[in-house]
């Protein structure tokens, strides 16, 4: 028997333990602010040079509220994230595409700034259990919920599921965010930021995938409507100028 017992701890021993996976979440200072030094690396690496290359401008940026949040975002290129990025010094967790992870060098950075890696179709279960899990710690989430960069001339492409059921599930507010116009080289990008608000009508209910559908309409209608109120901004204050008006 004591013989028996050896050789089996033995084998245990010569076996290859898993690698231990890392938190997806991360813990709170003492100031309670939840701060990924690797990820404040890259937005004090990257942001200012983009920023030269493709300046960008806020509209609204104080209405950004302190913890948990799910950032909507409209999507033109790759480098979108930069905008939501240098709202903050949080930490924000941004949902990228499955095949980011697997990619050589994209996919550590990604992996070392905790982003969420999801499936195309948007219905991955862990996925939507990381998202809450990091909600719930107070943390950020930043989804590009029309799935792809859109190349069209639509102000938006439809929504994919995931962005306002995280918000439900979490009872965390969500924040609009709009790129207005298409970023191009050496011209300024207006980013507008909307005010928070939260889905209380769908908290504490049985919701069908019916219910999720129009959650994730009144996202996009939330969208199109800070969009609309810039327009309405610019056009008043070109007339100003051209009035004479300060």
């Amino acid at each position: 028997m004591e013989k028996n017992k050896k050789e089996i701890s033995k084998q245990n021993k010569s076996m290859p333990r898993e690698k231990k996976k890392d938190s997806v979440t991360v813990k709170a200072n003492k100031k309670g602010k939840h701060i990924n030094s690797f990820l404040n690396f890259l937005r004090i690496l990257i942001i200012p040079i983009y920023w030269l290359i493709k300046p960008f401008r806020f509209y609204g940026k104080k209405k950004i509220p302190a913890g948990a949040c799910v950032y909507v975002c409209n999507h033109f290129t790759m480098l979108d994230a930069a905008y939501v990025a240098a709202t903050t010094w949080e930490q924000i967790h941004f949902i990228a595409k499955k095949e980011i992870e697997e990619t050589f060098g994209l996919g550590f950075l990604a992996r070392k700034a905790k982003a969420i890696f999801a499936t195309r179709d948007g219905n991955d279960i862990r996925t939507l259990l990381d998202c809450f899990k990091c909600l719930k710690n107070g943390e950020k989430i930043a989804v590009f919920p029309e799935g792809t960069r859109n190349k069209e001339n639509e102000e938006l492409l439809p929504f994919r599921h995931g962005a306002a059921a995280m918000a439900i599930k979490a009872k965390a507010p969500v924040l609009p965010m709009v790129i207005y116009n298409r970023p191009k080289m050496f011209r300024c990008t207006h980013i507008l930021v909307g005010d928070p608000i939260e889905l209380t009508e769908y908290y504490d209910r049985k919701l069908t995938q019916t219910d999720y559908n129009e959650a994730d309409e009144k996202l996009r209608s939330m969208l199109q409507t800070v969009r609309a109120e810039h327009t309405e901004y610019l056009k008043s204050r070109k007339n100003k100028k051209e009035r004479g008006e300060t």
